[in-house]
Formats: C-alpha cells, sequence, structure tokens
C-alpha cells in the first residue's frame, strides 16, 4: 500500500528528479563491472550504489540500497524490487555469485534508469495528446462483476479522466466512447495516429475470489516473456513497442503510484488497495504501440469486496484523478530533460 513515504517519493523522485546530479559526460564515465550469467547480462549492485549515489547497500538475503529520499528494496533470488514501497517486477531475478549481488542489465535501463532518472529517457517526448483505452465494449463484456462488467466501468473512468485531462488542456482521443466493440488491431492503430502523445488503456481484473488489488503493465523489453510464463523464441524479437520501453516504465510509475497514493489516502478515501506491482506483459494492445503505453488493472471485479468499492462513484473518480495528476507527474518529469 502507498504511505507517507512513497508519496514523499513520487512527488520529489520523479517529478524533480533529486536522487542523481551526474551530468551526461560523468555517467558515460562510470566504469560498470558486468557479469555474464546464464547467457543473461548482470551489473554489481554496488556499481548501481556508486553509480546513483545512494549512501548504504545492505547485502543478504534481504537487500536494501538507501539515501535520504529513495530506499529500494530487493531480494536475493527474488523478482520483487520495491521502490520507497511501491513494488516493482523486474525481468530477472537478483543473483548472488562470487561474493557479490548481480541485478539484470535489463532491469537496470529498462527499469532503475528510468525511474530514478525520466529526464535523460530519450525517446521521451513532450506531448499534447492522451489516448485513452477503454477496454472491451459491445458484445466483450471483459470480466464479470456481481454489479457491472468491465467494459462498463473501464467506460466509466475514462470518460471521468477525458473530463479532468481536457480541463488541464491535454486533446484526448478515446479509443471508444460507447459500448461499441473495437478490436485490439484498430486501437493500436488509432493510437499509432498521435505522436505527440501517450496511451492509457483501462481495465478491471477477474481471477479467483480472493485476488485483490492493482497493478499496471508496461510492454514486456526483448527477451522477457510476459508475466507468468516461460520464455519462447518470440520474446526475443523486438516489437514496435520497445521502442518506448524507457517511457513507458516511467508513465506506468507514475501512474501506479498516484493511484495508490490516491485510493489510500488514510486522511480521505481510503480504499485500502493492495500493491500488486508493475508487471511487464505481451498484451497484443501494448505490442504494437509506437507511444509510450501502459495498461491499468483498477482493481478484481472476481472479489465481491473489491468489486464493491469498484461500483462506488466516488471509487471511479479517485482513480481518475489519480491517473490525471499521474499524467502531469509524467510530463514535468521528462520536461526536465529540455532544460539539462
Amino acid at each position: 500500500m502507498a504511505n507517507t513515504r512513497s508519496a514523499t517519493f513520487f512527488s520529489t523522485l520523479v517529478l524533480c528528479l533529486l536522487c542523481v546530479t551526474l551530468s551526461r559526460s560523468e555517467a558515460q564515465a562510470f566504469k560498470w563491472d558486468p557479469v555474464k550469467h546464464n547467457g543473461v547480462n548482470y551489473v554489481t549492485l554496488s556499481n548501481v550504489k556508486a553509480f546513483y549515489g545512494f549512501d548504504k547497500l545492505t547485502l543478504g538475503r534481504k537487500i536494501s540500497l538507501e539515501n535520504k529520499s529513495v530506499r529500494i528494496e530487493l531480494g536475493s533470488g527474488s523478482q520483487q524490487c520495491r521502490m520507497n514501497g511501491v513494488l516493482f517486477i523486474l525481468s530477472h531475478p537478483i543473483v548472488p555469485k562470487g561474493g557479490k549481488y548481480l541485478i539484470s542489465r535489463t532491469d537496470l535501463v529498462k527499469l532503475i534508469d528510468p525511474v530514478m532518472r525520466p529526464a535523460y529517457i530519450s525517446t521521451a517526448k513532450v506531448f499534447k495528446t492522451v489516448v485513452l483505452d477503454p477496454g472491451h465494449g459491445g458484445h466483450d463484456s471483459g470480466a464479470k462483476g456481481p454489479f457491472k462488467n468491465e467494459k462498463e466501468y473501464a467506460l466509466n473512468v475514462a470518460r471521468l479522466l477525458r473530463d479532468i485531462l481536457q480541463k488541464k488542456g491535454y486533446r484526448v482521443v478515446m479509443t471508444r466512447d460507447s459500448d461499441v466493440f473495437i478490436t485490439l488491431g484498430n486501437r493500436v492503430r488509432i493510437a499509432n495516429k498521435y505522436k505527440d502523445a501517450i496511451f492509457i488503456s483501462i481495465h478491471f481484473n477477474a481471477a479467483n475470489s480472493r485476488a485483490h488489488g492493482i497493478e499496471t503493465f508496461t510492454v514486456s523489453p526483448v527477451g522477457v516473456p510476459h508475466i507468468g510464463r516461460g520464455v519462447k523464441a518470440r520474446d526475443f524479437n523486438m516489437v514496435p513497442g520497445n521502442i518506448m520501453d524507457s517511457a513507458s516504465i516511467a508513465l506506468a510509475t507514475a501512474v501506479h503510484s498516484r493511484s495508490l497514493l490516491y485510493l489510500n489516502n488514510p486522511k480521505g478515501n481510503n480504499f485500502k488497495m493492495s500493491d500488486r506491482g508493475i508487471k511487464r506483459a505481451r498484451f497484443n494492445v501494448l505490442t504494437g504501440i509506437k507511444i509510450p503505453a501502459i495498461l491499468v488493472e483498477g482493481g478484481f471485479l472476481s472479489n465481491r469486496a473489491e468489486a464493491t468499492k469498484i461500483n462506488s462513484p466516488v471509487y471511479q473518480q479517485t482513480l481518475a484523478a489519480a491517473v490525471a495528476r499521474a499524467v502531469d507527474v509524467y510530463k514535468n518529469s521528462i520536461m526536465q530533460q529540455r532544460r539539462r
């Protein structure tokens, strides 16, 4: 769950980039200690500590990197990574080897660095347009809930979000604005019409009756499978969405953290939503999109208690407000590169 510390982290780190003060030339001159393990490229966590200027590195079964503003928690052999309490799922587990602890280069380049230094994402462009994609529609109801189905909640939240973003001055494009079926291919084509844009697909989840919480997805980097399955040969082929890997993870960070912060506000609307993490997937609607793109799962309709929360107009409005604020946070973070 979001807490005060995570709120401080994402309002400062993602927006103001307080952690890293290295110039580009200093960063390029840094001497990394590359390690190959089981065919995967890794670097040492000691390197990560030095590069990002962490004050403390604690090693062992539980691992942490810390300074005054940022705490990264890792586990030996684990793919879980928490940055100030917010959960990310790594592409590869942390590896202990020869007295050192290793993090994959993919996770360094495609996750840690974009979150820590969004102003250095070369592919991130200033944008005026937000493409909103309410999942499902028409004959495709999506997840079935005890009150309404996924397609209805997705459209409701997208419309609320559209109205907030338009008041902020953004141009908003909806892949659907009524109860109609839009193919995944057409959703991708709509998104790719806009070069100065970001893409947010809105969904709600279903699994067993105990599953709960929110999760956010970006496309899997090259060599990384869809969450929950093994690597396949096609995973090593670059897809159009990989062009924006770093920008998409920065956008996901802003949206996921803000959603937790707004939905778990102890002084306001505290829906007590759990954090299922920022994850990698090969959803068709993400792989083909050439602008920063994420898919948000706003809770489980298969869990009656959570479905009751989702059915609340206050929940839907709060989630929409959180994502709208996250769009500003992401935009401000990448704008910093124009000032460097």
